[in-house]
C-alpha cells in the first residue's frame, strides 16, 4: 500500500470523519454540528484535507489539493453560518447543503484511492478511470442528491411557524 506517516494518520482522521459524517445523517438526518458526530465530522475533515494538501503521488498540485481546498472552503462557510447565524433559520438550508455537499466531495478522492489500493495486491481498479470508480461515484451522487432533498424537506418543516391560536 505504500502509505507515509502523514498518509496513515490523514486516512485513519478521515476514517473518522466519515463515520461522524454516517453517525450524524443516521441519528439526525444530517451532519449536525451541534452533536459529536458532526464536530467529529467538522475538525476531522478540517485535519483531513489540510493534510492531504501534503500528500501527492504524482508532485506538485493536483485536483485532490484543489478538492481539500474546496472542501475546507465549504466545512469554513457551514461553521461560520452554524455560529454566527445561530437564530436564522433559512441560513440551516445553506449550512446543511454545504456540510452534505462537502462529504460527497470528501468520498471522491477516497473512493478513488480506496478502489486503487484494495484489495491488497488485487485492488478492484486498475486506475482513476476504472467503470467502478465512474458507477460507485454515480451512486453517491444520487444519494447526495436524494439526502438534500430529503435535508431541504425537513428543514422547511421545522422552519414552518406554528399557528399560536386554536381554533374552536
Amino acid at each position: 500500500m505504500g502509505l507515509s506517516s502523514l498518509g496513515i494518520f490523514h486516512t485513519i482522521i478521515g476514517v473518522s470523519s466519515i463515520a461522524g459524517a454516517l453517525i450524524g445523517f443516521i441519528r439526525y438526518g444530517k451532519i449536525n454540528l451541534k452533536e459529536i458526530s458532526g464536530k467529529v465530522y467538522f475538525y476531522g475533515t478540517l485535519i483531513t484535507s489540510i493534510t492531504a494538501l501534503g500528500i501527492s503521488k504524482h508532485g506538485g498540485f493536483n485536483p485532490g489539493h484543489a478538492f481539500s481546498i474546496f472542501i475546507i472552503l465549504l466545512v469554513s462557510v457551514a461553521y461560520f453560518l452554524f455560529s454566527k447565524k445561530e437564530h436564522n433559520n433559512k441560513a440551516r438550508y445553506f449550512e446543511n447543503f454545504l456540510l452534505s455537499f462537502s462529504f460527497f466531495l470528501s468520498l471522491v478522492p477516497t473512493v478513488n484511492e480506496t478502489f486503487t489500493r484494495v484489495p491488497l495486491g488485487h485492488p478492484l481498479a486498475k486506475n482513476i478511470s476504472d467503470p467502478i470508480i465512474g458507477k460507485t461515484l454515480l451512486v453517491l451522487f444520487l444519494l447526495f442528491i436524494a439526502g438534500s432533498v430529503y435535508q431541504y424537506l425537513r428543514q422547511k418543516k421545522i422552519n414552518k411557524p406554528t399557528s399560536t391560536y386554536l381554533e374552536s
